[in-house]
């Protein structure tokens, strides 16, 4: 018999009851750990804003404040030199010389960072910055003296028989202003070499002559990369300069480079927060040791040693840092170093239209089949032609006035150049070009080419022209 059935409104005892599931409850966070977690980001924000500034001020300007390496013989040289016209009031002249990217400007903006904290100096000392590029000639580097000394209103509408009157009376309205004594004047003339070819040299001439007298403390420093500098000058120039040569040169070996590199990425003892620093630092110690990273500088370093392309290495590097990248990586320096070794010209190439691309790979063909001489319009248009025939029925038969039109437009681009001015005379079909670009290049763009036509790749890449 079966027991009767239990009525409904009966319970079991409590020992016997199942256990009802309870709904699990998320969790929310609190407002105080919220807090803490803006509070966080925002401090790692703001290391990530500290530490991209410090890297900008290194890599992007000639900063006083940055390290110079293998530059301390020049750099006691120069300051020694700019401080006997500062203090003792005698008048110099020298020449700064090394190749692009050897440090010329950081070291000038060293020494007169030093200087500058010196009271006496900082009252007293005037600075005159020309560059070559910019003052083509002696009558806007005139003009550009007076404004640096503020003295336009001293000149107002005088007119002068020669560069050094004029120059002679600036010195002379310094001398008679507000100050007791003459003032030492410093002039910095970059790109020095750009000076030279101003006619008669008068402005170094009357510079370095100004130089060599006693009545107004003046020091001249000459910036450039010429190592010839002085087979330039004319001989009355050249026996008015002191012959104070200071050179600088990139004698450093790729250990002494490696050191350079950790220097440049690590960040200062004073910066704000020390654990994120140690971090940072304990992070660059660990990429020095990293054989990718190695290989990327040396390749660098083969290339070239100066400091300026190893600046923008790592400034491409340091702008993927981020708060949510807080540091560097391997990964990050190889995709660098691949944007820094980028060809431009290449880039270019990639812009292109079909037709475009098809005149450059002719222009090629000639060059290889003509052992590089030159080319005109009408011998790519049949090479052109030629290629067209064998693939008719792949490739569309453009006519030649749009030929000619998307010619012209690589004339634009600077890819192709001609040989001498062309005269309104010549017809533009015979007109003597050439080719700025190689094979290496044309072939590497091609195969970043987006939907470029398989039988113009393999045109290409074939090693005589079609005949």
């Amino acid at each position: 018999m079966r027991p009767p059935p239990r009525p409904s409104s009966a319970r079991a005892p409590a020992s016997l009851r199942e256990p009802r599931m309870q709904p699990v409850r998320r969790m929310k966070p609190s407002a105080m750990s919220k807090r803490k977690l803006r509070e966080s980001s925002g401090e790692s924000a703001e290391c990530i804003s500290q530490v991209q500034k410090i890297l900008r001020e290194r890599f992007c300007h000639h900063c006083a404040a940055g390290k110079l390496f293998g530059m301390e013989q020049q750099y006691r040289h120069l300051l020694e030199l700019l401080k006997r016209t500062t203090v003792h009031g005698e008048s110099n002249s020298a020449l700064v010389i090394g190749p692009r990217g050897s440090g010329k400007s950081a070291l000038l903006n060293h020494v007169l960072k030093d200087l500058r904290e010196v009271e006496q100096v900082r009252e007293n000392l005037l600075e005159v910055h020309l560059n070559g590029l910019l003052q083509t000639n002696d009558n806007v580097a005139l003009k550009e003296i007076t404004r640096q000394l503020q003295l336009e209103n001293v000149v107002g509408d005088k007119v002068f028989g020669s560069f050094a009157e004029n120059l002679a009376f600036l010195l002379e309205a310094l001398r008679k202003g507000d100050r007791t004594s003459s003032c030492p004047i410093l002039f910095v003339l970059d790109e020095f070499d750009l000076f030279v070819h101003h006619k008669n040299q008068s402005l170094l001439y009357n510079l370095f002559d100004i130089s060599q007298s006693a009545q107004t403390p003046v020091t001249v420093i000459g910036l450039t990369c010429r190592q010839d500098i002085l087979e330039l000058l004319e001989k009355r120039v050249k026996s008015r300069f002191s012959h104070r040569q200071i050179y600088l040169m990139n004698s450093f070996d790729f250990k002494q480079y490696m050191k350079i590199f950790k220097k440049q990425l690590s960040l200062p003892a004073e910066f704000p927060d020390e654990s994120f620093a140690q971090k940072w630092n304990n992070n660059v110690q660990h990429l020095s040791e990293d054989k990718t990273v190695q290989g990327v500088l040396q390749n660098l370093f083969q290339h070239t040693k100066d400091l300026r392309s190893l600046h923008s290495l790592l400034m491409l590097a340091s702008s993927a840092v981020t708060v949510h990248h807080p540091l560097l990586t391997a990964a990050d320096l190889q995709e660098a170093s691949r944007q820094h070794s980028t060809d431009s010209k290449a880039n270019i190439v990639h812009g292109l239209s079909v037709l475009e691309i098809c005149l450059i790979i002719a222009m090629k063909h000639l060059n290889e089949v003509y052992d590089g001489e030159p080319f005109n319009f009408q011998m790519v248009y049949n090479e052109f032609q030629k290629f067209i025939q064998r693939k008719a029925h792949s490739m569309y038969n453009f006519e030649k006035p749009v030929v000619m039109k998307a010619f012209e437009h690589l004339l634009q681009l600077e890819l192709v150049q001609p040989l001498e001015r062309p005269s309104a005379r010549a017809q533009r079909e015979f007109l003597l070009l050439k080719l700025l670009l190689d094979s290496s290049q044309i072939m590497e763009a091609l195969q970043v080419y987006p939907n470029c036509p398989t039988d113009v790749k393999q045109w290409a890449t074939s090693s005589l022209s079609w005949l």
